[in-house]
């Protein structure tokens, strides 16, 4: 299996920078970042990652910076987070100034040539730095980055390519490292499938840590519109197309893409570690609802909500029951599902929303508790 990476930068990630000539050039101004060496020793000790450092030191070795004022303190630096089980695969070490346009120099990636190779997964790899070269460093390696942004304009007279094209690359800004670790423990879970039979063409992607970024076209406008409360409310990005025989009805349109997104939570929930199963009632004008689940690995719905109109927008009444039939059956779980009220439009927007709600908070996880939520081992 390939190796994943972090590609670390020293000043402003590991310590902080001297703020007058960005020189750690004396032991005196050897500071560390807050709460640096605490994750990192969980980083190095609970996730699958090589360490890499990799530093920028402007005229390393010139008259202006001197080898022998470095070196004290980034000898200090490494003894440091050995002694905290944090060990450098290997330290980088560009000593050019920018003007020398150097290929060793971030964002070039001549120092790293050799992680362009099979052996590493550079795709689900990270840099981690305070400067937008080592975002852009990271966009160079087909990496991501973590920006440790005190000042996004660090770095910018030096970058390469258009700043979006940057930011493209940027997974997490935070100055915090207790984020930094969750976030590198606590992966997206992104996952998506295509199914495709006579009667529909699907393709769904979902993000479960998303921030609620639709993009919905099934065909039938009213199902958009619900399918878009599960990804607004239960803040997950949902990317839904179908071309289904609506010539013939919806039926097949609205079951098959249920169970598609049911069968692409279970895919994106993996192995379930550290996730509450469990979530949610929520009223709506005249209306209440209630949703539970359990992500317990069994099919099952429970289904208490009756409807007096035949269609809502475009949207047949008899297919709620059998979407969320078809979801269960999809994502292995049990909901059970109650409404009541007077107006159709509420009851069924607020069934949606409580299952949004309810979806959120069974998938939530907790980086500190990566444990299976099960007496039995198993989910």
């Amino acid at each position: 299996m390939s190796k994943k990476v972090l590609f670390i930068d020293r000043d402003g990630t590991l310590v902080l920078e001297p703020p007058v000539d960005y020189q750690l050039d004396s032991l005196e101004k050897l500071e560390y970042y807050p709460k640096v060496f605490r994750y990192m020793a969980r980083i190095a000790e609970e996730l699958d990652y090589e360490l890499v450092m990799v530093t920028n030191q402007d005229g390393l070795g010139t008259d202006s910076f001197p080898e022998e004022t470095f070196w004290p303190a980034q000898n200090k630096v490494i003894s440091a987070f050995e002694k905290e089980g944090v060990v450098f695969s290997e330290v980088c070490i560009d000593k050019t100034f920018p003007h020398e346009n150097a290929e060793t120099r971030k964002p070039r990636t001549g120092l790293l040539t050799k992680y362009f190779s099979e052996e590493y997964d550079l795709e689900n790899s990270f840099v981690l730095g305070d400067r937008i070269t080592d975002m852009e460093l990271a966009k160079n390696l087909g990496a991501k980055g973590i920006f440790l942004s005190e000042d996004p304009e660090l770095g910018a007279d030096e970058i390469e390519t258009s700043k979006q094209e940057i930011l493209n690359c940027i997974a997490l800004t935070s100055t915090d490292w207790k984020e930094i670790y969750e976030f590198l423990k606590l992966e997206d879970r992104v996952a998506e499938i295509t199914r495709n039979t006579n009667e529909t063409k699907i393709y769904i992607k979902l993000n479960l840590d998303g921030s609620g970024k639709n993009e919905i076209d099934t065909g039938v406008k009213f199902f958009d519109h619900m399918l878009d409360q599960i990804g607004r409310h239960g803040a997950m990005d949902l990317t839904v197309k179908v071309d289904g025989d609506l010539e013939v009805d919806e039926h097949h349109t609205i079951e098959d893409t249920m169970i598609a997104l049911g069968e692409l939570f279970a895919k994106a929930l993996g192995n379930k570690l550290g996730i509450e199963r469990y979530g949610f009632c929520l009223p709506m004008d005249d209306c209440l609802a209630q949703v539970a689940v359990d992500f317990g690995g069994r099919p099952w719905l429970v289904w208490e909500a009756d409807f007096k109109r035949e269609m809502i927008g475009d949207m047949p009444t008899e297919m709620f029951l059998h979407l969320f039939k078809s979801f269960t059956d999809g994502a292995k779980c049990n909901l059970n599902i109650k409404a009541e009220g007077d107006n159709e439009h509420h009851k069924i927007e607020g069934i949606f929303k409580a299952f949004a709600k309810a979806m959120k908070m069974a998938v939530k996880r907790d980086a500190n508790k990566m444990f299976l939520p099960s007496t039995k081992g198993v989910l």
